[in-house]
């Protein structure tokens, strides 16, 4: 190879041949000509080495659109070249350039995307030769002389050794071994002038680089690789020019939008005439390629463990293994998740006989418009002797290449799996996604960017990444699935609507656990009694989950149930203590044991408020105390005893009475309301009292400022809230009168209540009513015992009938007989009414019936 030239004139050292004519040493090398255009296409750079190409100063250029450069007929050539880069990170092909002057200039260019400080992508555009005319060689060119090329039986430019004394015309064998040498040699090398350009790039150099060495020549590595990688390589080779010997790195710049390739081991050697000048630099990069992947397998597989599965939510995961794999792994993968997953045991042989439907789920590329570019959540079918249906079937990931015949026949089926390989990709991986005996979906990679060809341990590694994914996708959808179901559950269990009553305005709350727990048992329930009174109930079961759920609607069924039959609050909770102990030992036989106490240890608060009188009972098993607020804004807790939680079983409960002015707040609750992480108890309260003491205009108000004011975050336990304000039914509403016990009475009774309705105005309802009244009377008479009282209650739309006495013995409706001569008087009652019932106290009984007063 002919060494670089000294001075003018100066033969090779150690030459035997005959001195030729005198050579003149080339002229120096113009600068090459670099520019940057933003993406509308505007100049924004112009070097020195442009003005010198094209003759254009920069402050005729800068600012002005690069499609001016363009020689006029080059337009469309131009267009088709912008659309050609869009979405690439690097760009290099032929432009005809107009020059100041008007001539053509056919310029091979070499561009690359960057990204300026700020939001803008930029290309920087770089051309190292002197621009040639058309139909024109490049000046200084002798005739018959290819540019940068030689006569045969000359040094060509480029060929030959550096610094090597061969005589001129000594048998080329040497030389010739030389350049297969350099050209062939199995790294990566490249050689580099006293201005840092480079000058020969051997075939490795091309390969990695993906850039032939015309592209290159003229250029400083930064200009053909941005990257600091480069930058600091050429300080270095800077160094070794200036003296300092050789000098190693332990990276390689890669092609551009690769960054820093870590797995090659670079070395910079001065090369020196035979004075000991240094008159250029050889590169020479030799890759540790199997230590260096199997180091980056260990890490991908690490940083699996921390990055897939993040959260709960499959289409995130799938996501994530995309990400995790590229570029990592590969250049382009795309995560298909069946529509139906396939469940069984060992994986058949044999494809399946009908194509497969899937979604794809999530796509990733190391380009915008690579291969993976379809969008996210489109469908795909899968024909049945696909290599996705195959390996699906299999149960186990396999490798392809581009040539393969099953590939192939594949991309001719499904126009969809040929836009996904694309025309460039050489090497393909397909893993299926099992978990726990379940097929969930396929993961598919693809390299078109890697020279290098996926191998075994490229396959160990996908499987490896694919079944964390699976793992995780199928817990969730797992847990999902139960979540789901258990908070159906509960949401039908809970009360749908408030039930329609005039005693009290209401406001309820419920909140789920935000935690993997899941949905608790607490539940809430407004139950309307007879006489105009309300019953509120709140309840906590113990436990999570959709046996926590199903116990709540037991338990809250039952209440129901016996509030119908108008027990005190204290023998209320104590028949629901029973059913607690019934429902524990019907499930003490059961294997989970956690979960299958029947409800021991529910907590449970159940309260009944007359708006007549304006009382409240209530009592509590286990559960916190409510707080009532009066209309002067003073909040305390009412001082109900606290009876032990349901299912203990042997121990009272106490019912506590106190009297509510109009306009009062009852807050109910359960325990996770108070159960907060970021303060204790007494900060919860003071919280909580400070919320309810404030005024609102609506009770939605007041439990939307509780919530806020106590939760930071989603509660680690379920919370149920019910806020109710006390109305009253005045005198004007209520009309009682006491009677005799003499049949001669029921007359005057019917009189009292025609008048009574008269005078609220309800003419309509008269005849029910003394249909009903004669009965109730008529029964009280002669069934039960004095003193015997009648009252009538008028609400909104309810007209409630009360017959009293002194008597425990409650009527049961029965169906009279053809020749019986009584009997019929309840039938009619329960006819008319919307319903009736009997109400027991400590002495006596109250029959009562409600009739509607509603259109309908």
């Amino acid at each position: 190879m002919e060494r670089l030239p000294t001075h003018p004139g100066e033969r090779p050292h150690g030459s035997d041949a005959s001195p030729g004519p005198a050579r003149t040493a080339p002229p120096t090398p113009p600068p090459p000509a670099t520019a940057a255009v933003d993406a509308r296409g505007i100049v924004t750079e112009w070097s020195e080495g442009a003005r010198q190409l094209l003759g254009y100063p920069p402050s005729e250029v800068v600012g002005q659109p690069a499609a001016r450069l363009l020689a006029d007929d080059a337009g469309t050539a131009g267009a088709a070249a912008l659309r050609d880069a869009a979405g690439r990170e690097r760009w290099s092909g032929t432009v005809a350039l107009r020059h100041r002057d008007g001539r053509r200039l056919r310029r091979e260019l070499l561009a690359h995307r960057r990204t300026a400080d700020g939001p803008v992508t930029e290309w920087l555009v770089v051309s190292a030769v002197t621009g040639t005319p058309e139909g024109q060689t490049p000046a200084g060119t002798p005739e018959g002389e290819a540019a940068g090329g030689g006569t045969p039986g000359s040094e060509a430019a480029g060929s030959g050794t550096f610094g090597s004394g061969t005589p001129r015309g000594e048998a080329a064998g040497s030389g010739r071994l030389g350049e297969w040498a350099f050209r062939q040699a199995p790294c990566v090398m490249a050689v580099f002038d006293a201005d840092l350009r480079l000058v020969r790039a051997n075939a490795g150099m091309e390969q990695v680089l993906s850039l032939t060495e015309d592209q290159m020549r003229g250029l400083r590595l930064p200009e053909i690789v941005p990257h600091p990688v480069s930058d600091e390589t050429e300080a270095k080779m800077r160094r070794v020019l200036e003296g300092g010997g050789p000098q190693q790195l332990r990276a390689g710049a890669g092609p551009a939008g690769t960054g820093a390739n870590d797995g090659w081991s670079t070395s910079l050697v001065p090369l020196e005439d035979p004075a000991g000048h240094v008159r250029a630099v050889c590169l020479a990069a030799h890759q540790r390629l199997q230590e260096h992947l199997a180091r980056q397998r260990m890490l991908l597989l690490s940083e699996a463990s921390a990055r897939i599965g993040t959260t709960a939510d499959s289409g995130r995961t799938a996501q994530e293994l995309a990400d995790i794999a590229v570029p990592g792994l590969a250049d382009f993968a795309a995560v298909d998740l069946l529509d139906a997953p396939r469940h069984g045991g060992a994986p058949s042989p044999a494809a399946p006989a009908r194509p497969l439907a899937a979604t794809r789920t999530a796509v990733r590329s190391v380009l915008d418009d690579g291969p993976a570019a379809s969008t996210a959540g489109t469908k795909t079918l899968y024909p049945a002797l696909s290599p996705v249906a195959r390996c699906l079937a299999q149960g186990h990931g396999a490798l392809y290449d581009a040539a393969d015949p099953d590939l192939l026949r594949w991309a001719r089926q499904d126009p969809g799996a040929a836009r996904l390989l694309g025309s460039t990709t050489h090497s393909v991986m397909v893993v299926p996604m099992r978990a726990h005996g379940a097929t969930l979906g396929v993961a598919l990679f693809g390299r078109h960017r890697h020279a290098e060809p996926f191998e075994a341990d490229d396959l160990w590694l996908a499987e490896e990444l694919t079944a964390k994914a699976a793992v995780s996708i199928h817990t969730s959808r797992r847990d999902s699935r139960e979540h789901t179901s258990t908070m159906t559950l509960q949401r039908s269990l809970l009360p749908q609507t408030l039930p329609d009553q005039g005693a009290l305005d209401i406001a309820t709350r419920y909140l789920p656990a935000g935690t993997r727990a899941g949905v608790g048992g607490d539940w809430f329930d407004v139950i309307p009694l007879s006489g105009a009174r309300v019953a509120l109930v709140v309840g906590d079961v113990v436990g999570h989950g959709i046996r926590a759920s199903a116990t709540m609607g037991r338990l809250r069924t039952a209440v129901r149930t016996l509030a119908d039959v108008d027990l005190p609050p204290d023998e209320l909770l104590t028949h629901l203590d029973d059913l607690v102990l019934h429902l524990s030992a019907d499930e003490s036989g059961t294997d989970d044991t956690a979960e299958s106490a029947g409800g021991i240890g529910t907590t449970c608060l159940y309260a009944v408020y007359d708006p007549v009188s304006r009382r409240c009972a209530l009592a509590r098993a286990g559960h916190p105390p409510p707080a009532a607020v009066t209309p002067d804004g003073a909040v305390r807790f009412l001082d109900v005893p606290a009876g032990p939680p349901l299912g203990l079983g042997g121990l009272p409960f106490e019912t506590f009475e106190t009297e509510l002015p109009e306009g009062s707040l009852l807050a109910l609750y359960t325990d996770g309301l108070l159960a907060a992480r970021d303060h204790d108890i007494d900060e919860a309260l003071d919280k909580m009292f400070a919320a309810l003491a404030r005024p609102a205009k609506t009770l939605d108000t007041v439990c939307d400022r509780v919530l806020t004011a106590m939760l930071t975050h989603r509660p680690d336990d379920d919370i149920a809230l019910l806020v109710a304000r006390t109305r009253v039914l005045h005198a004007d509403r209520v009309a009682a009168w006491d009677l005799a016990s003499d049949p001669a009475v029921v007359a005057r009774a019917r009189k009292h209540a025609t008048e009574q309705l008269t005078a609220w105005g309800l003419d309509d309802a008269a005849f029910i009513t003394e249909l009903t009244v004669s009965e109730l009377v008529t029964n009280a008479i002669r069934y039960g015992r004095p003193p015997i009282q009648l009252r009538l209650i008028h609400e909104d739309s309810t007209l409630t009938c009360e017959v009293f006495d002194s008597s425990s013995t409650a009527p049961h409706m029965r169906r009279a007989r053809t020749f019986d001569e009584g009997g019929r008087g309840l039938l009619l009652v329960g006819q008319l009414a919307r319903r009736w019932g009997t109400r027991h106290a400590l002495t006596g009984k109250t029959v009562w019936a409600e009739q509607s007063l509603s259109p309908g």
